[in-house]
């Protein structure tokens, strides 16, 4: 009866293992069978480009805030808004307290009265002190400055100030090249080189970053301080070299080398195993987080095959421990 019991406890066993072995793919799916399906892949040949992303603004490369010399009243200003101007040219008249007291006693007494002080008595003139653009124009005529009151606000130039992640910060060096879109004309492409790199970093959303600048090539006349941009660092990039989806290769340890899928047999025709596929080893280039470069191992125009894991529409949801798992419902859900 002893050996009866043990004989039935090993069938039991046993049987249970068939039945892991037999469903493991099953339990490796959550309760789906895994199954591969391939797709043919081509070897094609292309660019391949490297770049860092990050966001930032235009903002003057040197800020310059106009304030008299002295309490004035300003009598007149002689440029808006956006106009480019050069180094000593006019911007305002403005009078000195003094001269705007006796102009307007003057005044009282009659146009000739006014004239002949406004010859004798001249007004002073507020000059730029560098070339380059007006960004704001803070007063009118009329208007009543001390030596503390801003009247105008002037950039040299406008350039890109844009935060970059530390853990992207080694991508970038000086003069590297770097193209611009502003969000605000999406289809306009700006191009223009690394300028400086902080050497001090800000936290942003509990990450840090490194302001970068950049110089544009150009500026267009519909740049304005402040607008938001995107911007792409070039850090590497190559043309005409054989490239593969990154999901058609294997990578192995140092990334420089992986392996492939191919076929002996007919490219054209499909795989429906893996008996039917051997590992082809490659040496990899660049790689974009899309595409990856072929360096060695395969030629342009050959065939590779990508394996991945048949959908759960195709693969059914079926349980294996079911009486009627083999047995599918038709449309009107009769047996």
């Amino acid at each position: 009866m002893k050996k009866i019991s043990l004989w039935i406890l090993a069938l039991g066993i046993g049987c249970g293992l068939v039945v892991f072995f037999k469903y493991s793919k099953y339990f490796q799916r959550g309760g789906r069978f895994a199954s591969h399906e391939y797709k043919a892949v081509t070897v094609v040949r292309g660019d391949i480009n490297i770049q860092v992303q990050a966001t930032g603004t235009l903002q003057p490369e040197n800020r310059v805030t106009i304030k008299p010399p002295i309490s004035v009243r300003i009598e007149s200003v002689e440029v808006d808004e956006g106009e480019h101007v050069k180094k000593g040219q006019l911007l305002a008249w403005m009078s000195s307290t003094d001269r705007a007291a006796l102009l307007d006693s003057a005044r009282a007494k009659g146009p000739q009265e006014l004239a002949y002080w406004e010859d004798l008595y001249k007004p002073i003139p507020l000059i730029s002190p560098i070339t380059g653009n007006i960004i704001t124009v803070e007063v009118e005529p009329g208007q009543t400055l001390s030596g503390s009151d801003t009247a105008l606000v002037m950039s040299d130039r406008l350039i890109v100030e844009a935060q970059v992640d530390e853990t992207d910060l080694g991508e970038i060096a000086l003069n590297q090249e770097a193209e611009f879109v502003l969000d605000a004309y999406p289809k306009e492409q700006m191009s223009g080189k690394v300028s400086a790199i902080a050497f001090d970093a800000t936290t942003v959303n509990n990450v840090t970053m490194y302001l970068v600048k950049v110089n544009p090539r150009a500026v267009a006349k519909y740049m304005r301080s402040g607008m938001n941009v995107t911007v792409n660092f070039k850090v590497a990039q190559k043309k005409a070299v054989l490239l593969l989806p990154l999901s058609a290769v294997r990578f192995g340890k140092d990334q420089t080398l992986g392996s492939v899928w191919v076929a002996d047999r007919l490219e054209n025709e499909v795989p429906h195993s893996r008996a039917e596929l051997r590992s082809a080893d490659v040496k990899l280039g660049l790689n974009d987080g899309k595409f990856v470069e072929i360096s060695e191992g395969l030629q342009e125009n050959t065939t590779v095959f990508e394996e991945t894991l048949k959908s759960e529409h195709e693969q059914g949801s079926e349980n294996p421990f079911t009486p009627f798992m083999h047995r599918k419902r038709d449309a009107s859900g009769a047996h």
